[in-house]
């Protein structure tokens, strides 16, 4: 049998979204889940009797209702405990991010010609939309730039735009970018980065971009080789990257757990060398990556 795409749907009044079956006919349960985290199985209003039939689920394989699919509209399942802590997760998460979008951060601007001035710092930001502030940071004894400067803008959307390209400024390409740390002298530094726990290993990068993008916009993946059951992704907003920590998700209807992920130890060697057993090419993997396991896994 060929290819051929279902209709499925969370709720019998949503618009369905096609799913395509394997050449047997049949329908992976792993990709309804990628689509619909946490499904269990599909259910349809029989065309007949009206009432809702179930679909048979053998090992994980979906077979269509009298060998063929038809043109009906397949509603997921899921768990109701599951189903009932992910409304309540998405609902959580839908403030936390609501109030995180409510907030711009300063951009630092790198790569700026000498004469650039704040004004032209200014006229040139302003095409994107409002903005709240600029600063061409500059040599206290000499008055000149120092090649960098700074600019907020009053809108989450703006900044996100601006971040997303590069910037053609007094004849020259400037990035603009979220400073390494936001914070002021007394606050702790926030990480953008989070530690993504008990990954599985069909989980692929890509994935887990397309999947932490409807929180924010992710700036990098990075899935360690050989595989160790979990990855770091980070945001462009650490604000984000703060709302998620602690978080359970399901992704491909696994529950993954999030939380910070620390900075780079000074000394990853020493580090690994005061556990038994300890392994140097374990650590040299860490210490090229450059990424480290948070406080709570080591």
């Amino acid at each position: 049998m060929t290819e051929c795409y279902i209709r499925v749907a969370e709720d019998e009044n949503e618009e369905p979204m096609e799913i395509p079956s394997e050449e047997d006919g049949t329908v992976l349960l792993s990709t309804v889940a990628a689509q619909f985290p946490g499904a269990c199985g599909l259910r349809y209003r029989s065309p007949v009797s009206q009432c809702m039939r179930g679909v048979r689920l053998v090992e994980g394989v979906l077979h269509a209702p009298e060998s063929d699919w038809g043109n009906l509209v397949y509603v997921v399942n899921y768990p109701k405990d599951n189903k009932r802590k992910m409304d309540e997760m998405d609902a959580a998460s839908a403030v936390k991010i609501k109030r995180g979008v409510q907030k711009t951060s300063d951009l630092i601007v790198l790569g700026l010609p000498w004469k650039t001035t704040e004004q032209d710092l200014k006229d040139y930001f302003s095409t994107f939309g409002e903005v709240i502030m600029v600063q061409v940071k500059r040599d206290a004894k000499t008055g000149n730039s120092k090649g960098f400067g700074f600019v907020r803008f009053t809108d989450y959307e703006t900044q996100i735009k601006v971040m997303s390209q590069r910037h053609m400024i007094d004849g020259r390409w400037c990035d603009c970018k979220l400073p390494n740390s936001k914070a002021g002298p007394d606050e702790p530094m926030r990480s953008r980065k989070v530690f993504v726990g008990r990954c599985t290993e069909d989980m692929t990068a890509d994935e887990l971009r397309q999947f932490f993008m409807q929180y924010g916009e992710v700036t990098d993946v990075f899935i360690p080789k050989p595989f160790r059951a979990f990855a770091f992704v980070t945001f462009a907003d650490d604000q984000v990257a703060q709302s998620l920590c602690g978080e359970d998700l399901i992704i491909k209807g696994t529950s993954v757990h999030i939380s910070n992920a620390e900075p780079k130890h000074n000394n990853i060697h020493h580090l690994f060398s005061n556990f038994p057993g300890r392994s140097p090419s374990l650590a040299a993997m860490f210490e090229r990556s450059q990424y480290q396991f948070p406080s709570s896994h080591v």
